[in-house]
């Protein structure tokens, strides 16, 4: 195998596996799934300790704290919207919680990858003319990732926490 058929096949490999969890995700995000306000803080909280376990070992000096600190408030930003296309429902009755990915949040997330797969790419090659090393891009991306994640949590949180405010507070009106 020559260095240009490896060139080709680690990206085919990639975008091959992307389309396989992707199409995965479509068909389980099709489904309600149970929402449980009580352990949505866990996830963000875990990849919080793992973001900070990363960037430890290689800690960022002068402007990359304020490259991470926008890299954070654009994942959160993108995060919120996410968390806001994401449905979720209260049985009336029974007062559980249910979320569903819509349409739109999954062609948001193959949006979301496929600029980052774009990016790293540029990134990673250019890293040595834009004076920045790989294990600073790496962090840029998890502090992106991470932002993005745990304001996707957070915004289903309070959204959920209200909605199942409102659905007690209807069944306890009495005529």
């Amino acid at each position: 195998m020559n260095a240009l058929d490896r060139e080709t096949l680690g990206p085919l490999i990639g975008v091959a596996v992307l389309v396989v969890v992707m199409s995965i995700r479509l068909l389980r995000g099709q489904k309600q799934r149970p929402l449980k306000l009580e352990w949505m803080w866990v996830m963000p909280l875990v990849l919080i300790a793992l973001a900070c376990a990363l960037i430890s070992q290689f800690p960022p000096h002068g402007l990359e704290w304020l490259w991470l600190a926008l890299a954070f408030g654009a994942g959160a930003g993108l995060g919120w919207q996410r968390g806001r296309l994401m449905a979720i429902t209260v049985d009336p009755q029974t007062h559980m919680l249910n979320q569903q990915a819509s349409p739109a949040a999954m062609i948001f997330l193959v949006v979301l990858v496929a600029i980052r797969f774009g990016l790293r790419s540029f990134l990673t090659e250019e890293a040595g003319a834009l004076h920045v090393s790989a294990a600073f891009v790496t962090d840029v991306f998890v502090v992106f990732a991470v932002g993005l994640l745990a304001v996707t949590r957070l915004e289903m949180f309070l959204r959920a926490r209200r909605l199942l405010e409102d659905a007690r507070a209807a069944g306890k009106i009495v005529s």
